[in-house]
C-alpha cells in the first residue's frame, strides 16, 4: 500500500521557554494512505525530551472523512510567543497560568486557545482585521480597518452604542461616511454575522435590527474594502464560482470616501472634476491638488470660497448645530488647519442648519442645486492691482461639471453630424433618381 505524507512547516510557534521552544523551519510529518480508506486515523506528536514523562508539545493529525482525508493540528501550550532572532519576545497572548492545553483551528476558521475543559481563553475572532466570518461576534468597541495603497488615510468599520459606521481615518481625525441606527434609540451591546445578515444585538441578547442579505445563498463573510472603503456582505455562487456582495453599504461610485483625489469632485456620470485654480503667475495646473496651498498657518491672509452645487459625503464629529453660513465659514477660518467647510440647511430655519469641517478636500460630489449644501474652501485671500481698483481674484475657480458639459457637448455636437451626414445622403441620392 502506498502511502502519502501529510506534513506542517511550523513556522512561527514558540513556547514558554528556550528550551522547549519551536523554531521556524522545523517540520512533523504523517503517513497516509493514496488509496482512501474508510476509518483511518493517524497521528504524529512532537514531545519535549528533556521530561521523563511524555510532555506533548504539537500533535498532527489525519483521518478519514466521507471519502477525503482531513489534516487537523493541535498544539499544547500555555502562552503562544512570537520571538524575533534574538529571542525577544514581539507579541505573545497573554494566555500563561490560564490553563490552556490545545491550539485548534476550528471549521469557522476561528484560532482559538483552549483547555482541558475545551473553554476558550483567546481566539482570533477577538481580533480582526478587515473581514468578519459567519458566525463571528464583535462586541462594542471593536472595529475592522483596512488600509488602502499610497495613502496616509485609512478606513474603519466600528460598532458603537447607538450605531454601526463607516470612518475615513486622517491623522488623528476621523470622518464618518455611513451609519446604520437600530429604531428607538436602542443601544448595540454587540454583532453578529448570521446566514441571512448581520443581526444587531442589545444588553439582554435580543436582536434589535438586521442589515439583511438579498440572496438565497447563505453569507460567509463580511468585509471592508481595501480599495474604496466599502462594506459588504458576500455569499458563495455557484454559477461563477465566486465570492458576490449581496449587500454593500454604498451603491453609487461618488458616494465613497475617496472617489477622486484630493480637491477632486465625483460627478454625475462617475468622474472627476478638478476644483483648479488658476494664477496669473502658473497658469493651470494639470493635477487637482497641485499648486494648491493646503497649509495656512503662519498668518497668511485666506477667505472661504463657495462652490456652487457641491456637497461631501464626510461628516465630522462632534455636530456643530443652529450655525449660520457665516458662522460656518469663519469657524474654518479661525483654524489654520481647516481647509474646508460644508454647511447644510434643510430649510433655512436656524434651529436644521449644521456645519461640518475639514482638514482634508476629500469626498466632494456634485449635487442638485436647491438641497441646502454649501461647499467652501479655503483659498488665499485677493488683492488689489497698482491702480488700487479692485482687481480679478488670484484664485479664480474653474466650474464645476466642466467634464459632465463636455460629454452633453460632444454627445450632441455627433447626433447633429449624423443628421447632417444623413441630409446629405439622401439629397444626393434624390438627384440621382432624377
Amino acid at each position: 500500500m502506498k502511502l502519502y505524507l501529510c506534513s506542517i512547516l511550523i513556522l512561527l510557534v514558540n513556547y514558554g521557554s528556550c528550551d522547549s521552544a519551536i523554531h521556524v523551519g522545523h517540520r512533523i510529518s504523517l503517513a497516509v494512505p493514496s488509496e482512501y480508506s474508510a476509518g483511518f486515523i493517524g497521528r504524529a506528536f512532537l514531545m519535549d525530551a528533556n521530561q521523563l514523562e511524555p510532555n506533548f508539545k504539537v500533535a498532527l493529525s489525519a483521518e478519514a472523512i466521507k471519502g477525503k482525508y482531513s489534516c487537523s493540528l493541535e498544539v499544547f501550550l500555555g502562552d503562544v510567543k512570537l520571538k524575533g532572532p534574538k529571542e525577544r519576545v514581539g507579541w505573545r497572548t497573554g494566555t500563561s497560568g490560564q490553563g490552556v492545553e490545545r491550539l485548534q483551528i476550528l471549521r469557522t476558521g476561528n484560532l482559538v486557545l483552549v483547555d482541558v475543559l475545551n473553554q476558550i481563553k483567546w481566539q482570533s475572532f477577538n481580533f480582526p482585521t478587515d473581514v468578519m466570518l459567519w458566525g463571528q461576534r464583535l462586541d462594542v468597541a471593536t472595529r475592522l480597518s483596512s488600509f488602502p495603497r499610497n495613502s496616509t488615510s485609512y478606513y474603519t468599520f466600528e460598532i458603537l452604542h447607538n450605531k454601526i459606521a463607516l470612518y475615513l481615518n486622517s491623522g488623528k481625525l476621523k470622518y464618518s461616511y455611513w451609519e446604520f441606527k437600530p429604531s428607538k434609540n436602542r443601544n448595540i451591546t454587540f454583532v453578529e454575522l448570521g446566514s441571512k445578515g448581520l443581526a444587531l444585538f442589545n444588553d439582554k441578547h435580543k436582536k434589535i435590527a438586521q442589515i439583511a442579505s438579498w440572496r438565497i445563498q447563505p453569507l460567509r463573510f463580511l468585509a471592508l474594502g481595501n480599495k474604496t472603503g466599502n462594506l459588504g456582505l458576500y455569499f458563495y455562487s455557484p454559477n461563477t464560482e465566486k465570492f458576490e456582495a449581496s449587500f454593500q453599504a454604498l451603491n453609487s461610485t461618488c458616494d465613497l470616501p475617496l472617489a477622486c483625489k484630493p480637491y477632486g469632485i465625483c460627478t454625475f456620470s462617475n468622474a472627476c472634476s478638478c476644483i483648479r485654480l488658476l494664477t496669473k503667475q502658473n497658469g493651470m495646473s494639470s493635477d487637482c491638488n497641485e499648486g494648491t496651498p493646503t497649509k495656512f498657518c503662519g498668518g497668511a491672509k485666506v477667505e472661504m470660497l463657495e462652490l456652487n452645487g457641491v456637497g461631501s459625503v464626510l461628516r465630522d464629529d462632534p455636530r456643530r448645530v443652529n450655525v449660520s453660513k457665516t458662522a460656518c465659514a469663519n469657524l474654518c477660518l479661525d483654524d489654520c488647519k481647516c481647509v474646508a467647510a460644508l454647511h447644510s440647511s434643510e430649510d433655512g430655519a436656524e434651529k436644521s442648519q449644521e456645519c461640518f469641517l475639514y482638514r482634508l478636500v476629500a469626498g466632494t460630489k456634485q449635487v442638485e442645486r436647491g438641497t441646502g449644501l454649501s461647499y467652501m474652501v479655503k483659498v488665499p485671500k485677493g488683492i488689489h492691482d497698482s491702480h488700487s481698483k479692485p482687481s480679478v481674484k488670484k484664485w479664480v475657480l474653474i466650474v464645476v461639471g466642466v467634464v459632465d458639459g463636455l460629454i452633453i457637448v460632444l454627445v450632441l455636437g455627433g447626433l447633429a453630424y449624423y443628421l447632417i451626414q444623413k441630409r446629405r445622403k439622401n439629397s444626393s441620392g434624390t438627384e440621382n433618381n432624377t
